[in-house]
């Protein structure tokens, strides 16, 4: 494991991440999911594609990297960027799980490979409206200590930084980003995902011009029972263009 210091914004940003193939000259940059860290991808892809130099990183506020202030997904891009910069790295691929796929599409690769990714604003489900609207009359009377029973599993025990960042980030519509992205996409799902449903990573699909979907048997983490055939697929689509 290694760490880069990176200024951004006038905060200081401890930045974790690890190279496995460091010398092959391919770089295959994985980015987590929300609430996961850089040990989960490097334990499901680091025994396939030997031909890539992998770059496993910790985002800001997930694993040993630290995450001084409020954020948005372009903000994680950039904090990525600066490190790849560091590290003398560029994003020929980039995958990205859930949260991860929306930063790894701002990077541009000559390669995305979005794993169930977030960027598709689905219709809230009553009861989270319901929760919503009874903590903000909570609210109004001072009572934020019931914050706990009301917000997301995904947001519980997070720093105030990292609270305000869950609450910027979930709402953040990337249609127009995934219509614009200019490379190829290898876009796979997990059949039975309720966190991305199937039907947003059909959306993605239809948005992104040079993509490819497939689906796989599983949830949202379906990519850990399915990863020597994910890791085929990237390898496939990286020397066919998609």
């Amino acid at each position: 494991m290694a760490r880069k210091t990176i200024q951004y914004k006038k905060h200081t940003f401890d930045v974790s991440y690890e190279i496995i193939n460091p010398k092959e000259k391919i770089d295959f940059i994985v980015l987590h999911g929300w609430g996961s860290n850089k040990a989960l991808m490097k334990r499901s892809f680091a025994s396939f594609l030997p031909r890539f130099r992998h770059i496993y990183i910790d985002l800001p506020g997930f694993g040993n990297s630290t995450a001084p202030m409020r954020l948005n997904s372009a903000d994680y891009a950039r904090i990525v960027e600066l490190l790849l910069l560091e590290i003398n790295a560029k994003p020929d691929i980039a995958l990205g799980h859930s949260f991860g796929g929306k930063v790894a599409t701002l990077l541009e690769p000559d390669l995305l490979v979005l794993l169930s990714s977030a960027g598709i604003v689905m219709p809230k489900p009553l009861s989270v409206r319901a929760k919503i609207i009874v903590y903000k009359f909570f609210k109004l009377f001072g009572l934020t200590k019931l914050r706990e029973y009301f917000v997301a599993k995904d947001a519980k025990k997070l720093s105030k930084q990292m609270y305000e960042t869950f609450k910027t980030v979930v709402d953040e519509d990337f249609s127009d980003i995934f219509a614009d992205f200019p490379n190829a996409a290898l876009i796979c799902w997990g059949s039975d995902d309720t966190a991305t449903p199937l039907e947003a990573g059909e959306k993605i699909a239809s948005l992104i011009k040079n993509s490819r979907f497939i689906e796989y048997e599983g949830d949202h983490y379906f990519f850990l029972q399915h990863t020597k055939e994910i890791a085929k697929q990237i390898e496939n689509s990286f020397i066919n263009g998609v």
